[in-house]
């Protein structure tokens, strides 16, 4: 019959969970040729723990684009224009010394504003995006594992347990 043995941990001692436990009053007794042989038992204890990492994915994406918003806009412009008026006055048939000639001719330049449109493309406000990091903290629940050692006896055995 062959017994193992092993160490009992405290709790609290997450520091030793890969120790091993070499107890020397644990005996593996085969009688051959009428000799005892003694052997050391050895078990190990594990147990879990979080191994808690970070890694960056991209969770969306911001686009600033824009668009061309086409209206229609309608401005009133004051324009002038000369106009010449023609009058006529009765001179009471008084007399001239000029003679009657052909050919005179008199002109007068008559203009007008017209309007000239044209655009320019002027500033009128920006927009702008940046990132920035905020933190904030996510509560992680998870089952743990770990192995602790229980040691069974049978008939008249005497246990030694080192800490």
């Amino acid at each position: 019959m062959r017994n193992f043995f092993g160490m009992f941990t405290n709790d609290d001692d997450t520091a030793n969970k890969n120790d091993t436990v070499n107890n020397t009053d644990a005996f593996d007794t085969n009688i051959a040729d009428d000799r005892e042989a003694v052997e050391k038992g050895t078990l190990q204890l594990r147990q879990e723990e979080l191994d808690v990492n970070k890694s960056r994915v991209q969770s969306g994406e911001v686009t600033l684009s824009k668009d061309v918003i086409e209206e229609q806009k309608s401005v009133d412009v004051p324009v002038s224009r000369e106009e010449v008026v023609i009058e006529r006055r009765s001179l009471n048939n008084e007399i001239s010394d000029t003679p009657i000639t052909s050919g005179e001719t008199i002109r007068i330049p008559v203009s007008r504003e017209e309007v000239n449109v044209d655009k320019r493309t002027v500033l009128t406000g920006e927009v702008s995006a940046h990132k920035k990091e905020v933190e904030e903290t996510r509560h992680i629940e998870e089952t743990l594992k770990r192995e602790e050692a229980h040691v069974d006896t049978t008939g008249d055995t005497n246990v030694i347990t080192n800490k």
